[in-house]
Formats: structure tokens, sequence, C-alpha cells
């Protein structure tokens, strides 16, 4: 666990933020203002937490760990999601605390937090809108999610991929929505599910999954440019 501090425009006055590393975990929790935007791109699947066994909705930027076949915000047309950017900042009640040990942080290289007027610099703004972002994302996300497993929509699901070179990855542990069983909710559950938007958004996760086999060939694509 990191050890946070509060972020404090005396104490940290100097701080500067450094763009985070090129690397990229291949699955990424994001919220529900994101499925749009994530779903042009790649899947996006639930998966439970270690600790609790909660699900929590993520997109698949890869198929193994530190594979990015979506591309980054240097990337026109990438995704970058908003957990990334988030990076070193945490919520906590009603401030905004970092990770001070956290690479993303100097004092000599990088955009300033703060100004000479001890006010948030472009980069810090940018980051209190990431985590606004978050924190209202995170509300409506959970609820969608909470409505999905009171009307048991959710179905775990197996991804099994074969690649060039005799490669063979399956991916488990994840889940999606049962469009199956969506179709078969009565009008009232379907009502309440399409007034909350919770409707749109289990169809924006269907229509996420026809991602994958394009994630498939752009990962035989590079394999063959690599070879």
């Amino acid at each position: 666990m990191p050890s946070l501090e509060l972020l404090d425009p005396r104490r940290h006055a100097q701080l500067r933020l450094r763009p985070r590393g090129k690397e990229f975990p291949h699955f990424v929790q994001i919220v529900a203002s994101e499925f749009g935007s994530a779903a042009a791109y790649c899947p996006i699947l639930f998966t439970k937490e270690m600790a609790t066994g909660s699900f929590y909705a993520g997109a698949v930027l890869g198929f193994k760990e530190g594979e990015n076949l979506v591309g980054g915000p240097e990337e026109q047309g990438g995704f970058h999601p908003l957990m990334l950017q988030r990076e070193g900042f945490f919520i906590s009640e009603q401030h905004i605390a970092i990770d001070r040990a956290h690479d993303r942080f100097s004092e000599n290289e990088g955009d300033p937090l703060f100004d000479d007027a001890q006010q948030p610099g472009n980069a810090l703004r940018a980051i209190q809108r990431t985590l606004g972002e978050i924190h209202r994302g995170l509300e409506l996300t959970n609820a969608f999610i909470a409505a999905l497993a009171e009307n048991k929509l959710i179905e775990p699901i197996d991804i099994s991929l074969s690649f060039d070179g005799g490669e063979r990855l399956s991916l488990q542990g994840l889940y999606t929505v049962s469009i199956d069983r969506l179709r078969d909710v009565d009008d009232a559950t379907a009502l309440r599910l399409f007034r909350a938007g919770h409707l749109q958004l289990a169809h924006t996760m269907a229509m996420s999954l026809r991602q994958i086999p394009r994630l498939a060939r752009l990962r035989n694509q590079r394999g063959r440019q690599a070879g």
C-alpha cells in the first residue's frame, strides 16, 4: 500500500508532475462515463476484487501483462483510461492525497503542480477534473453492477485465443453481461434498467466484445512485424 500525503501548496510547492511511463497494465478499471469511448477500441469486462469478491468493470488493453494493443494518449485515436491518468493521486474524503514515492513526482522535471501564488497549475487542474470524473463515475458504475447482479445478468466468459507461431492464451476470471437473460427480463425491470441508463451500458459492454478478434488480429500483425 502506498504511503499517502495530503496535497498541500506549501509543503509541495516545488513538486512537479512527470508524464506517466509508457508501460500499461493489460486490464484497467474504468467507470461508466468511459464505456462509450472504451468500447470503440477494446472489450469491456467485469472481474472481481481479490480482497472483497466484488465486481468491477475494466477495459482489456492487451492479452498479457504489460501488453497494450490499444494505444496511449500520444497516439491519435487511442484510449487512455482515467485510472491511468490519475496515477499517484487519490481522494481522501474532501481532499487530494498523493503517493509521494510515485515516480511521476519530481522537484526538477515535469509540470509544476502549483504556480507562484500557490494555486493549482494546469497539470493539477487536469488531475482535479480526472479525480472528479472518477468519483462520480464509480457511483454510477457500482449502481449499474448492483442492478445487473440483482437481476442475475452477469455471467462468466472464458476467452481462448490462438496466435501465429502456435501461442495460445486463455483469459479467465472475467465476466460479461448475459444478453440472453437481459432479453428475458420482465417489462417493469427493463423499464427500470432503461431509465437508470443501465440498459445502454449493458449493450455497450456486449457490443465491445467485437473488439476481441480485432485486437487478436492486431497482436498477430505486430508479432509478424517484430519477426
